[in-house]
């Protein structure tokens, strides 16, 4: 499963160009990645770890902003078509999972 956060905050002031910066360092301190300027992605091995991360998103909303969260199945994000220009990219690689016994 794949967790989203795609988000328009305000940038007019000192104070929103920092609570921006915030926002993201505190995403990319939780695990997310740059997708796109203002999109942000993670996988999660499962439905449970997914709803952690989100709530984790939920804690450190900023108080201005647009912010939307989304899952997809790997299956979703898999079918997603990727160009760069008008060449063909692939997507990011989910990270490594590990399996104890």
């Amino acid at each position: 499963m794949w967790v989203l956060v795609l988000f328009d905050l305000p940038t007019e002031t000192k104070r929103d160009r920092k609570n921006h910066a915030l926002f993201r360092k505190r995403l990319m301190a939780d695990g997310f990645t740059m997708f796109q300027f203002s999109i942000y992605i993670r996988h999660c091995p499962s439905r449970e770890n997914a709803d952690v991360h989100i709530r984790r998103v939920k804690s450190i909303l900023p108080e201005r902003g647009q912010v939307g969260i989304l899952c997809i199945t790997d299956k979703q994000f898999g079918a997603m078509e990727l160009y760069i220009g008008r060449k063909s990219s692939g997507l990011p690689t989910q990270g490594q999972q590990l399996e104890l016994f």
